[in-house]
């Protein structure tokens, strides 16, 4: 295993300077953020986005992600337009020294949260989630919005919105499979990994379908292309919020099987029937206990990467909502040192 930090490039007020100062960190997760959803990525930007983040000292080799177009899971006649471009990306993130390409399959809306800044008694606050109150919202609101969301017009939004109430979970099945049996056999020739995210959370929200939510999705995943690279990006906390989830059980399956390509270690604390908070790392709170999961990822021997995944903002921080500096930091340096106090024992 070794440690890497998730960085939004440029723009991200944290600096690659600083995350290069937290122990033991050895990479970055990032993405061409600027670049528009469904076209192919140049060759020469990803290899110039490289060579920055390297300078500081920091591999990259984990793009975390690289956006699926919404007419791709839809079906759509011009999906195949958008696959073959998604074939250059993959080609080309391969060319440049690239190991791992991060994706998911949700419709339209990515993570969803009803608040990036609940209030906790410590004085540090962090994102939630209600079920109640995403039922109550209007999501062609412009005043919804998350980091991790792709920037639409009203008009757009109500148009998927529309076109996927003829989508139901097999037919986004249907559509999942038919882009990986187009990427995978890629993937596998050019020895590059792929890992798809699960749901977030794994339930259905705003009348839209979402599959990829339980040890069965996985295996299914699994399943549709059964070459090593194709692969997951295990989260703890997007699977962890549904009591039905062991996610141990889940890492020693398909870390087990080499199948985890990227690790996200994220805690929660379920607050009620599909009602969440995010919470810090140790195991003192929350409802994933880290040493655990580690125990399960070293057993397997894994080798691939993890990053702390979101955070509290703690210390009076201020900046992009589960992305602070001090809180993954600290989670980051909690799971190095379970992971070290392993390796000792060897």
């Amino acid at each position: 295993m070794y440690m890497t930090f998730r960085w939004y490039g440029p723009k991200d007020p944290i600096s690659l300077n600083h995350i290069r100062q937290i122990p033991k960190m050895k990479g970055i997760v990032s993405s061409l953020h600027d670049e528009p959803t469904g076209v192919a990525w140049d060759l020469a930007k990803i290899k110039s986005y490289k060579e920055n983040i390297e300078s500081y000292g920091l591999n990259f080799k984990v793009i975390e992600s690289v956006p699926v177009h919404e007419d791709i899971k839809l079906g759509r006649g011009s999906r195949d337009e958008y696959i073959d471009n998604y074939i250059t990306t993959i080609k080309n993130l391969a060319q440049a020294g690239l190991e791992v390409v991060t994706y998911n399959f949700m419709p339209v809306f990515d993570w969803t949260r009803t608040s990036l800044d609940t209030p906790f008694p410590d004085g540090s606050n962090a994102l939630t989630y209600k079920h109640k109150d995403i039922m109550a919202m209007d999501p062609t609101s412009p005043d919804l919005t998350l980091p991790a969301w792709v920037k639409y017009s009203n008009q757009e939004l109500r148009g998927l919105l529309e076109a996927y109430k003829s989508v139901d979970n097999e037919g986004l099945w249907k559509n999942l499979e038919y882009f990986l049996k187009a990427i995978a056999p890629v993937a596998h020739e050019n020895r590059i990994k792929l890992a798809i995210h699960p749901d977030d959370p794994p339930w259905s929200i705003f009348g839209l379908p979402r599959i990829i939510t339980n040890k069965a999705a996985l295996e299914r995943v699994l399943s549709i292309v059964d070459v090593p690279e194709n692969g997951l990006c295990f989260c703890t906390g997007s699977l962890g919020i549904s009591p039905d989830n062991d996610c141990v059980d889940m890492v020693k399956t398909f870390a087990g099987q080499k199948r985890i390509h990227f690790a996200h270690a994220r805690n929660v604390s379920i607050d009620g029937d599909h009602d969440f908070s995010e919470v810090k790392h140790t195991n003192d709170v929350g409802n994933i206990d880290f040493t655990k999961i580690l125990k399960a990822y070293f057993d397997a021997g894994f080798e691939g990467a993890i990053r702390p995944d979101h955070g509290r903002m703690i210390w009076d921080e201020t900046g992009l909502a589960g992305y602070g500096l001090y809180d993954r930091a600290l989670g980051a340096t909690y799971l190095q040192g379970i992971w070290d106090a392993f390796e000792s024992t060897k």
